[in-house]
This record gives C-alpha cells, structure tokens and sequence, in this order.
C-alpha cells in the first residue's frame, strides 16, 4: 500500500492567540513563530486578525523570517444576515495572501456577537438559504485567489450542532475542515465524519478532547472558555479521539491537505520558555509522527 504521509502545521490559538475581547494573554508574534521553529514545524496558520502585519508583503516577510510558510487562516463572519454582506471581509483576508501561497480559508459561520458563548439565534428558512449561498459566493471568491474555503463547523456558531453539520452536507458542496474537538462539543463523532466525508474534508484541525469537559461545555454547564482555560483539550494521544482512525480514513482516499496542530488555548500570563503551549504542541507532534509511523509499519 501507499505510505502514509502528513503535511504538518502550527496554529497561534494553540498559544493562546486569538482577537475575541477578553480570552486571555496574548503572547508576542516573534516569541511564538520562534517556538514553533524550535520544535520543528515549517508551516503556520496566520492566527486571529493583528496577530501579523494587515499586508501581505509584511505579512509575509515576518513569516520568512522565521522560517515558516503560511497555509491559511480562519475567519469567523457572519453569513446568514440579508443585510450583512460577507464578501468584502472575505476579500480582505485574501488580499493578504497574495505574497505568501496560502491555499486555504477556513470559514466559520458567526452569531455576530462576541466570543464563542452567547445565545445564539436561531435561523429560519430565509436566513438558512442566505447563509448556504454566501458560502458559495465566499468559494467562488477564494477560487478567484486560487484559495480554497472550507467551512469549520464551530463551537456558538450557526454551524455548530450535528443537524446543522447535516444540513449543509445535504444542502451545499462546501468543503469541509475537520475540527475533531467542535465537531465532538457540537453532537458529531469525528471519526465517523471522516469516514462518511473524506471526500468533503479540504482542511484539518486535529485536537484531543477530554470528553468529561467537552460534556460539561455541550450541556450549558461550562462556558467554551472557561472549558478551553481548564482542560477541556488535551495534547493528541491523551484525550478521547481516535485519532489513529482519522489519519487512516483520510489516507484512505489520498488527503493531501494539512494537519493543522490545533488546541484553543487560554493563558493566565506569560508561559515560562519551552513550557505551556510549546510543551504540549511538541506533544501533539510528537504523537502524530508515531501515528504516522505506526500506521506505515502495519501496511508494510
């Protein structure tokens, strides 16, 4: 059989970066890019807007610096308002691409407040319709910068909950990023997505779950920052997702996308060196690469 092989990326929010008012301390551009070089990762999401230069040009130097390339970002925008068009936010982030190849944009439908823990509303007929053709707009947009858009079923957004996840599988052609930790909060198993929507996945956020925590976050009982701050993601290999199922059902069908190395993390304050998210995000690579490894030696 084909050997199994995985592109792998960083992503700031496993530091802790990330622009909703309140999540917690953010750490300095240089000091992260520099741990993840350390530990050996070569490619990067560019994290939450103002995490790098708004130009593209700077945007993009900052990160040759540092010896990563660029694979993409996540951008939550509100997608089922009428009266609220999301295509110019969408071209923004583009724009930024340009002098750095990333190919993909990994969209998430927000509520339009702040953060991931307000009520959210809930969508009628109308609203579900606008929401489903601006993803397509959103596509046919990115496909104009040669960029894929990809939807991220997300914790307190209008796709967050497994018939939400279902309608636009049954209602779009979107692709999909496969988050293995909101998928799991939201009511969907990660491993059976994988094996039923290989085909839909252009993007992966690969987490670990503590699924005592992802319950509490899923009842109402804990807030998802509070969850994110206390444990509620844990370094691959440590938590409750088959993630060892999910790279072989992806290899399955040739995935070549990304493995985006992926906790939401909140921080109390400035982390020692070589400790709290660059620990645990050598974990997570660690681990994967043994995935990897494991899998390759049973096919052989």
């Amino acid at each position: 059989m084909t050997a199994v092989t995985v592109r792998i990326a960083a992503a700031p929010i496993s530091w802790g970066i990330l622009d909703v008012v309140g999540w917690g301390h953010q750490m300095a551009p240089d000091r992260v890019m520099a741990e993840m070089r350390e530990l050996g990762f070569t490619a990067t999401e560019f994290g939450s807007r103002g995490f790098l230069p708004d130009g593209a040009e700077e945007k993009a130097a900052v990160l040759k610096r540092h010896g990563l390339t660029a694979v993409g970002s996540f951008l939550d925008v509100v997608l089922h308002d009428r009266d609220r068009d999301p295509l110019p936010a969408v071209r923004s982030v583009l724009e930024g691409y340009r002098a750095s190849g990333a190919g993909t944009i990994v969209l998430a439908a927000a509520t339009g407040a702040n953060g991931f823990d307000a009520v959210k509303p809930v969508l009628d007929a109308a609203e579900w319709k606008t929401l489903l053709d601006n993803l397509r707009r959103a596509r046919s947009l990115a496909a104009e910068f040669g960029v894929t858009a990809a939807l991220h079923p997300h914790v307190g957004t209008m796709v967050e909950t497994a018939d939400e996840v279902s309608k636009v599988l049954v209602e779009s052609d979107t692709p999909f990023c496969l988050d293995t930790g909101h998928l799991i909060i939201g009511g969907t198993d990660p491993v059976q997505f994988a094996r039923d929507n290989a085909a839909r996945i252009s993007h992966v956020h690969l987490k670990d779950v503590d699924l005592s925590f992802a319950a509490r976050v899923t009842s109402g009982a804990m807030s998802f920052h509070d969850g994110c701050r206390d444990g509620l993601f844990v370094p691959l290999g440590r938590g409750d997702v088959d993630i060892p199922t999910i790279v072989q059902s992806l290899a399955s069908v040739g995935y070549d996308g990304w493995y985006v190395l992926e906790q939401d993390t909140v921080l109390a304050g400035e982390p020692d060196p070589g400790q709290g998210p660059a620990l645990d995000s050598a974990a997570c690579l660690a681990y994967l690469k043994s995935v990897v490894s494991a899998l390759n030696s049973s096919d052989s």
